[in-house]
């Protein structure tokens, strides 16, 4: 299984991005995906996750009314919306799948590359 991840880029505060993460592989949409962010000096945390076929979903306190998980399997694709961005949500932002629906970084056995997002106030 092999993701890619993009949609990262330079925001104001109060604005909105669009992450997507390509999911490819044998039986890619049969993987949970989850949303994961490691800010400059801190360690990677949860943003969120989704089930392989869209009706589980969860969010770190974080980011709870602000973004939302969703997925297209028919393009193996999850996209994190993010609205309302604020300065403390810059980070590099990882998707990583597993069989198994999760929220801890060990419980992901593969990862992308990250995409940066930056919130400037």
């Amino acid at each position: 299984v092999q993701l890619q991840a993009c949609g990262g880029g330079l925001v104001q505060a109060g604005g909105s991005l669009r992450l997507s993460c390509s999911v490819t592989g044998r039986a890619a949409s049969s993987f949970s995906v989850a949303w994961f962010r490691q800010a400059p000096g801190k360690k990677r945390e949860f943003v969120a996750a989704i089930s392989w076929a869209g009706g589980s979903s969860y969010y770190s306190n974080s980011v709870k009314g602000r973004f939302t998980i969703s997925r297209d399997n028919a393009k193996n694709t999850v996209y994190l919306q993010m609205n309302s961005l604020k300065p403390e949500d810059t980070a590099v932002y990882y998707c990583a799948a597993d069989q198994r629906f999760g929220t801890v970084v060990d419980g992901f056995h593969y990862w992308g590359q990250g995409t940066l997002v930056t919130v400037s106030s």
